[in-house]
């Protein structure tokens, strides 16, 4: 089974989609099959990869959406699998349709709840999945919390970023109660300027207050990763002896090493 990890924040902005498309090509560097699922409806996780035009012209039942539509109950789910311009690295995509499938109260929904666990369950194949989620708590970052393994939650260091952490993690235990296993897998530092004083201070700050669960390896607002993107490719692949390069793969490298701590004490316990 892939280790599955979803990404999480209120904050639009925070980097969770640019984290996710980088991430997936330090993995697939590392020799990792990921399977990418956009789970934003603005689709740009998607739009890295694929284009914009192109994603902006899929039908509902060529993205994410078909997987909460009933009018899609019979479609093939392996349609949804798209592959990239890169090896190792495959794409489930989403655009503006999944907007209207992405509403509050989500634990109210039933069984679809477990609509992305169930088609995660389907996958093989692939070492790690990684889901980008809309910048709130509701439908379409509920259910990839009750399919996923690990909650890993981008926060920039000042006071917008860290806003509203306290009810990401109140989010996190009510999704223990349909996946007891899920667990945090840590706060992940991103946009960070080391010139700016006030980044610096919010970062001790995140370290003082939970300490161990807040990454070791920090991202910065680098342009290396800006123009990775514009070329839509991971900056892993773009440049490999870059700064931000190297950063992304030593963050790949905490993250198994991470779950693989993770692991070693579920079975001394």
């Amino acid at each position: 089974m892939a280790a599955t990890f979803c990404l999480i924040n209120q904050k639009g902005g925070c980097g969770k989609s640019s984290t996710c498309f980088h991430l997936a090509g330090a993995f697939a560097e590392l020799g990792l099959y990921v399977l990418l699922l956009d789970m934003d409806p603005q689709g740009s996780l998607s739009q890295g990869f694929l284009g914009s035009e192109f994603v902006e012209s899929l039908r509902s039942q060529e993205t994410i959406s078909m997987l909460f539509d009933d009018n899609s109950a019979f479609e093939p789910r392996d349609t949804l699998l798209r592959a990239t311009p890169f090896d190792r690295i495959t794409i489930c995509p989403a655009n503006h349709m999944l907007a209207r499938f992405n509403l509050p109260e989500p634990e109210k929904t039933g069984m679809q709840q477990y609509a992305i666990q169930e088609f995660l369950t389907e996958q093989s194949g692939f070492d790690i999945v990684l889901i980008d989620c809309p910048p709130n708590l509701y439908r379409c970052s509920w259910t990839s919390m009750v399919a996923a393994d690990y909650v890993l939650i981008p926060v920039p260091p000042e006071d917008f970023g860290t806003q509203g952490l306290r009810a990401v993690h109140q989010c996190i235990e009510q999704a223990r109660q349909l996946n007891p296993t899920l667990r945090l897998l840590g706060h992940l530092i991103t946009r960070r300027d080391k010139r700016l004083l006030v980044h610096r201070m919010y970062e001790q700050k995140l370290r003082e207050m939970y300490g161990e669960m807040v990454m070791t390896t920090a991202i910065p607002e680098a342009s290396a990763f800006k123009v990775a993107l514009t070329r839509r490719r991971p900056v892993a692949f773009h440049d490999r002896r870059s700064k931000a390069a190297k950063l992304t793969l030593c963050l790949a490298r905490e993250i198994l090493d991470r779950i693989d701590m993770e692991e070693r004490k579920r079975r001394i316990a």
